[in-house]
């Protein structure tokens, strides 16, 4: 397994609408463990794969971390989810922080549906359709707005925004400190040009 670098806020791919996955390969799989591995690394609880490059419609998430100290919350272990597609279960919302390994150092509250249900491929390409609650619907709901090119920041109103401007432009301009390897500026503007 590999760890790989992190692309950071307003680089482009963050912002695309993800392809579907066509097909299983021993190079998707080398890709969710990888991705699992740099999540993991990262003391993340969710990873998009367009947060390290790849404009596909594919993300993973272990929330158990948050669900340890509340004994109604169900524990999920590590999930794939390929080619998702998550619907609000009902009306409730919650407010919660929320923080991103694509923008280090920001965390802000965001309203989200409190139920979800979310149909999906498993790692073994085996349909999948179920409910999710609490922590781990968020990071569902997180990472699934990855693959759709939203960010968590786009929730927030645009006062927030202005008082987030400066230090969102350090991310941008690759002067953020991350515990975790992110792309070079250098890279990802060369892959843009």
């Amino acid at each position: 397994m590999s760890i790989l670098p992190i692309v950071t806020y307003n680089d482009p791919v963050l912002r695309k609408r993800a392809e579907p996955v066509e097909s299983d390969s021993q190079e998707l799989q080398q890709l969710i463990d990888d991705m699992f591995e740099t999540m993991y690394n990262g003391q993340g609880v969710g990873l998009a794969a367009p947060q390290i490059g790849r404009s596909i419609r594919l993300f993973v998430i272990d929330a158990d971390a948050f669900t340890e100290d509340d004994e109604q919350a169900e524990d999920v272990g590590p999930l794939v989810f390929i080619n998702p597609d998550v619907k609000p279960a009902n009306q409730d919302t919650v407010l919660l922080d929320e923080g991103c390994l694509s923008i280090p150092g920001i965390r802000e509250s965001v309203s989200r549906p409190e139920v979800i249900q979310v149909s999906y491929l498993d790692r073994n390409f085996k349909e999948q359709k179920r409910a999710f609650t609490g922590w781990v619907s968020r990071v569902i709901q997180h990472e699934f707005d990855h693959i759709d090119g939203i960010l968590f920041i786009d929730y927030l109103g645009s006062f927030r925004k202005r008082m987030l401007k400066s230090r969102l432009n350090a991310i941008h301009a690759g002067e953020a400190e991350a515990a975790y390897p992110v792309a070079s500026k250098e890279k990802t503007d060369s892959a843009t040009a």
